[in-house]
């Protein structure tokens, strides 16, 4: 059975304070289970290709993941749960990655989407790790000068510099020279 929450107010259907309806569709509601993401997109994804439940079980078994074409047929109607391996396995079957595969399916029918969304995560994180960094770089800096105050001056000046410089190439380099053939700050 498949398992959908409405984004109005991320309950079940039943909860939904828009009142129940009988088809889940007039909601814009994504799959809640990870199991249930990953039962509909492999019976989308053997569709999409064309492929029986005999040449999925076939490809996972030559790809090393043992499976007959039962246990496919069982995992895409939610009547068998499906472990990591498996899952694993359907992944790289399918040329995907884990997270795409248990991403919710109405987002993968648009690959794209989910390729982008993944993209988007990924920066994010890696925008985190890099504050983090910064951070403790100059939390180390700021120690470093409370102890060597003769210096503070000349090194406050050095790293707002070469900040300023470094945003100043980062703007070029995003949106072009400024107007007028101002000069780049590279030099």
């Amino acid at each position: 059975m498949l398992q959908f929450f409405c984004p109005c107010n991320r309950q079940g259907l039943a909860a939904c304070g828009r009142g129940i309806v009988d088809d889940e569709a007039e909601h814009e509601g994504v799959l809640l289970s990870g199991e249930g993401n990953v039962a509909v997109r492999i019976k989308v994804e053997r569709e999409a290709r064309g492929w029986s439940t005999t040449t999925l079980s076939e490809r996972l078994n030559e790809a090393g993941y043992e499976m007959n074409p039962s246990a496919v047929w069982r995992i895409e109607n939610g009547k068998r749960r499906i472990n990591l391996d498996e899952a694993i396995g359907f992944a790289e079957v399918f040329g995907l990655s884990l997270r795409n595969l248990v991403g919710p399916p109405r987002l993968a029918a648009k690959a794209r989407a989910m390729e982008l969304i993944d993209a988007a995560v990924d920066a994010y994180r890696a925008t985190q790790r890099a504050n983090v960094d910064f951070t403790r770089a100059r939390d180390a800096l700021d120690t470093y000068l409370a102890d060597h105050p003769e210096i503070r001056e000349e090194a406050e000046v050095m790293v707002s510099n070469a900040i300023a410089r470094e945003a100043t190439n980062h703007l070029v380099d995003t949106h072009g020279s400024p107007p007028g053939g101002e000069p780049d700050a590279r030099t």
